[in-house]
């Protein structure tokens, strides 16, 4: 099948539920700035989707919903939403802590730039240094 477009992933039917929050994460990121309201809905989408994943797999997907949320507050703070972003970081780093290694140090770094966008430059600085004392590998 040729992919026509970002909502062909999302088919049911087609593609795995996992692959589809994949591929619409991917799509989001990808998108310029100027395209920021499609990049921000398809983002909110994937948060939505893995979110129910989440909660139907009991946790499974916890590695993929903290992903949504981390790659969500990047795109709201590159667009200047700081404060939308800051609720996203925080539960990506909650949801991160579960695995640690290389997506809780991203989950920490990410926060870490909300927060200094936000002028919360101590509680962004803890953060980092969080991030540089979380062990290798997990």
């Amino acid at each position: 099948m040729i992919r026509q477009g970002p909502d062909d992933a999302a088919r049911v039917g087609g593609t795995s539920d996992v692959a589809a929050v994949e591929a619409l994460l991917a799509y989001a990121a990808s998108l310029s700035r100027r395209s920021g309201s499609t990049a921000i809905a398809r983002a909110s989408e994937a948060v939505a989707r893995s979110r129910d994943l989440h909660r139907r797999s009991r946790g499974e997907h916890a590695a993929l919903l903290a992903r949504c949320l981390r790659v969500s507050a990047e795109l709201m703070l590159g667009r200047r939403r700081a404060q939308e972003a800051l609720p996203m970081a925080r539960e990506a780093v909650e949801l991160s802590r579960l695995n640690g290694g290389a997506a809780l140090v991203m989950a920490l770094m990410s926060l870490a730039r909300v927060l200094d966008a936000l002028g919360r430059h101590a509680e962004a600085a803890a953060a980092m240094a969080e991030a540089a004392a979380v062990p290798p590998g997990g």
